[in-house]
């Protein structure tokens, strides 16, 4: 039976799910996710889970931190005078901005705090120190 190699478009089914078993997104409810395995299209540790695997195995797969989203890093959190928003903005924690950057590149953040005075923004990926666990299941490989 044909296994997954590096340059194969495959489709799965997948749950993610946090250590404490929250599901974070899931393909369930919807098409499979398609993908080029080499491409760097998806984290690291989820094209490993699928590369080797055969049409309909189904595995369950930890993915460490590294191999995710990477640690949380603090030098990705800024404080940010309120006078500085915008007027048009009213700060709430959770909310999601974009910043553009002097480069002209657009970074997401989320509030993560707010005070009178100041606005904690976090430019990590809402995963980003979060070890995962994927249920795949490979339907398709082309």
């Amino acid at each position: 039976m044909a296994q997954v190699k590096t340059g194969d478009t495959v489709k799965v089914h997948y749950t993610g799910k946090l250590d404490d078993g929250t599901v974070f997104d899931s393909s369930a409810e919807r098409e499979p996710l398609e993908f080029t395995l080499g491409t760097g299209s998806i984290i690291p540790g989820f094209e490993r889970a699928v590369l080797g695997m055969s049409l309909g195995e189904s595995k369950t797969e930890v993915i460490p931190t590294d191999d995710a989203y990477g640690p949380h890093l603090e030098e990705m959190v800024v404080v940010v005078d309120r006078q500085q928003m915008p007027a048009e903005i009213e700060p709430q924690i959770g909310q999601q901005l974009q910043l553009q950057q002097q480069d002209g590149q657009v970074l997401p953040v989320v509030i993560t705090d707010v005070s009178d005075a100041s606005v904690t923004l976090d430019a990590n990926h809402p995963l980003a120190g979060e070890a995962l666990t994927f249920d795949i299941e490979l339907v398709e490989i082309a």
